[in-house]
Order: C-alpha cells, then sequence, then structure tokens
C-alpha cells in the first residue's frame, strides 16, 4: 500500500518547498543546518559550486561517516537540494549510482537543477516518502540521511523500508536527532517543531530499539551535542503558541548523532 500524507508530511513539505525557495536554512539558525558551521570537511566542499554547497539542510556529514567506496549504489533518504548526493557521486564515481528521495517536489526540482550544473551523470532524484521507498528490495549498498528521520512520524517504517531497499551486508549511515529524555510535550505537540527537526526526535535508546527490530545489527549512536545559541535560534524560529516553555528540557535532551548500522550479510 502506498503511503497517505499525514498533517506532519504536508507541514514539513510546506516547510522545506518555502526554505528553498527562501533560501533559508532548516531551522532558521545558520549555525545547525550550514555546511560553514563546519559539518564537513573542507576539501570535501570544494568539489561543488559554492551555492551549491551552501544548500545544506543537515545536522552533520554522512559522506564520512559512511566511508563509501568506488562502484557503490547509494540511497539517501530526504535528499533535499542534493548536496550529499553530488559529495556522494563523486565518492563513488562513474562506475557508481547515487539515488536520492525526496517527497518535496521543489526540493526535487532544485536537486536535478544542481546535478545537472555539475555534470553528475550518476546521480538520480526520485520523489516519494521514507516509509514507502520508490526504491527495488536488496538492490542499495549503503544508505545514508541527513538530519531527516526525525521528521518522519512513523520511523519504524523508515527503518523497514531501509532494511528492505538494502543489499545483504549493506551499510546505514546517518546523521539523525535524537534525544536523551522526553522533550517538553508543548514541543512535541507543535507541527512547526516538527517542521524544525525538534519534535519528532526520540531517545536515542528507542531509535535503537526500533532499527533492532526490523533487523539491524552493529548498531552505534555517538553524539554530537549543540549550543545553547543553536537550539535558541532553532527554537525561536519554531514560534510555538506559547511565551514561554521550558528551554532547559531542550537544552539538556536534543543533539545530534552520528549513526551506524548494518544487514545482516
Amino acid at each position: 500500500m502506498s503511503q497517505s500524507p499525514t498533517p506532519i508530511h504536508e507541514t514539513v513539505r510546506e516547510h522545506y518547498a518555502e526554505r528553498i525557495k527562501s533560501s533559508a536554512s532548516c531551522c532558521g539558525s545558520d549555525n545547525c543546518c550550514s555546511p560553514e558551521s563546519n559539518l564537513y570537511p573542507a576539501d570535501l566542499l570544494t568539489i561543488v559550486p559554492s551555492d551549491v554547497a551552501s544548500t545544506s539542510y543537515g545536522c552533520g556529514d554522512p559522506i564520512t561517516l559512511a566511508s563509501l567506496k568506488p562502484g557503490q549504489i547509494v540511497l539517501d533518504l530526504g535528499s533535499g537540494a542534493g548536496l550529499d548526493c553530488l559529495l556522494a557521486a563523486q565518492k563513488v564515481g562513474p562506475e557508481g549510482r547515487v539515488i536520492g528521495v525526496d517527497m518535496t517536489p521543489e526540493m526535487i526540482e532544485r536537486a536535478q537543477a544542481n546535478a545537472k550544473r555539475v555534470n553528475a551523470t550518476n546521480v538520480e532524484f526520485r520523489q516519494g516518502y521514507l516509509e514507502d521507498l520508490p526504491v527495488d528490495s536488496s538492490t542499495v549498498d549503503v544508505i545514508i540521511s541527513n538530519c531527516v528521520i526525525n521528521l518522519s512520524p512513523d520511523k519504524e517504517k523508515v527503518f523497514n523500508e531501509a532494511f528492505r531497499v538494502l543489499a545483504p551486508g549493506g551499510k546505514l549511515a546517518v546523521s539523525d536527532i535524537v534525544t536523551d529524555g522526553s522533550l517538553p510535550e508543548i514541543v512535541k505537540q507543535s507541527l512547526s517543531a516538527w517542521a524544525g527537526c525538534v519534535a519528532g526526535a526520540v531517545e536515542a535508546k528507542e531509535y535503537t530499539s526500533m532499527m533492532e527490530s526490523v533487523g539491524f545489527m552493529d548498531i552505534s549512536i555517538n553524539p554530537v551535542f549543540f549550543d545553547k545559541e543553536t537550539v535558541d535560534s532553532a527554537l525561536d524560529e519554531m514560534k510555538l503558541d506559547v511565551k514561554e516553555y521550558p528551554r532547559e528540557a531542550v537544552y539538556k535532551a536534543v543533539y545530534s548523532a552520528k549513526i551506524t548500522a548494518y544487514k545482516p550479510a
């Protein structure tokens, strides 16, 4: 059965469509979602034009984490404007292939234009949901993703789909937002906070448990904590409906993580 959009899907899609039109960051903070914030090694970004390199909506560097090799087939979950796909394409070379999946038409259009600009003929972009990937089973060597799985209202479906499309022995290498402890209820119920990569984040233990339940093994989660200013900027951008809410709980709970796992051979 094909995935039907939920209110969360629609809010997230509208949010990122507006972001790409206005060239804004994902969460309103230049610190959390910009390649200039040292998410990537500087030399990695030199292979794409500066305006392409600056259009990122991520919270980490899944390219380095994935340790890509020539000839591999790579799938990017939530490929956005295509930056990670273009970087991956350079790593896998002409004998490899990269597939980007995103649900936002405006992102697909920008990504295709960016790929054409750099003549990346081994990259393609497909519109679709992470919970219902338009990718054949057991055909992908490596899955990458950058601050997107947290946006899904059904993460277990995402992990099921990721496991399905990975070839035996395949690797999952993602940067994502997780938590240590529960978020305030007002944050969890805010659709704008979902779009801002906060409300949808789950506890690291729950994240790991969902991955294990679908069959992933050798799971590793390494934290990268945000500073207070970055979280403040993101929360201000969300414009929650009340003037006061317990930010201290968010400061302590929310962090980016480098996450790897494998499908059994």
